[in-house]
């Protein structure tokens, strides 16, 4: 097979012509349902070292000149797949390899659920005058169940707590209940959530 891309940080059975490139951009607007950014587009794609990020870029840009991607009105910076390109994703799909298709889809779902989780679970950082505080959010959606501040000596320090808060907000809502109530199985819970 002859290929026709940039292979600079392309992994091992990552995708090397421009056709599976745009193909599979196409099946990933098509799976999700849903706009998603630009940049979290190339995240997707290089998780896993799928394709060369110019490459994607310019596969990016070429459906959308061909009508089968488009900007998002409501999303500025996101695109969308249109009518066409659903056509092309359903019909070439198996073009793809399985593992690649799978990948792709399943870092999109990551993304989408750690976006949900964000959004859902604020954290603020503010700056005071002995360093930062830390103010984070444990939402159901409609109201905080938990709010908390932490203390943070240094900027780095901060966004660390704020990243690993996002990561699973749910198992420091058990953790911090469980103390509070004295629960053990709450607090054998949230450890064993916090293991797997």
């Amino acid at each position: 097979m002859e290929y026709d891309t940039f292979t600079a940080g392309v992994g091992p059975g990552g995708l090397r012509t421009k056709n599976d490139i745009r193909v599979l951009l196409c099946y990933l607007l098509a799976s999700v349902n849903v706009p998603l950014h630009q940049e979290d587009i190339l995240s997707i794609l290089q998780e896993y070292d799928l394709a060369n990020y110019f490459e994607v870029m310019d596969a990016l840009s070429d459906l959308q000149t061909k009508g089968l991607v488009s900007a998002s009105r409501e999303y500025p910076g996101c695109m969308m797949i249109e009518k066409q390109g659903r056509e092309v994703a359903r019909q070439l799909d198996v073009t793809l390899p399985v593992s690649i298709r799978e990948k792709t889809v399943a870092a999109a779902m990551n993304l989408l659920a750690r976006g949900k989780r964000e959004q859902e679970n604020r954290v603020e950082i503010r700056k005071n005058d002995k360093g930062y505080g830390v103010t984070c959010h444990v939402s159901d959606g409609d109201m905080d169940l938990l709010t908390f501040t932490l203390y943070a000596p240094d900027l780095y320090q901060a966004r660390t707590i704020k990243k690993n808060f996002h990561r699973n907000p749910e198992i420091v809502y058990r953790a911090i209940l469980a103390a509070v109530t004295g629960s053990r199985d709450l607090a054998a819970d949230a450890l064993r959530r916090m293991t797997s």
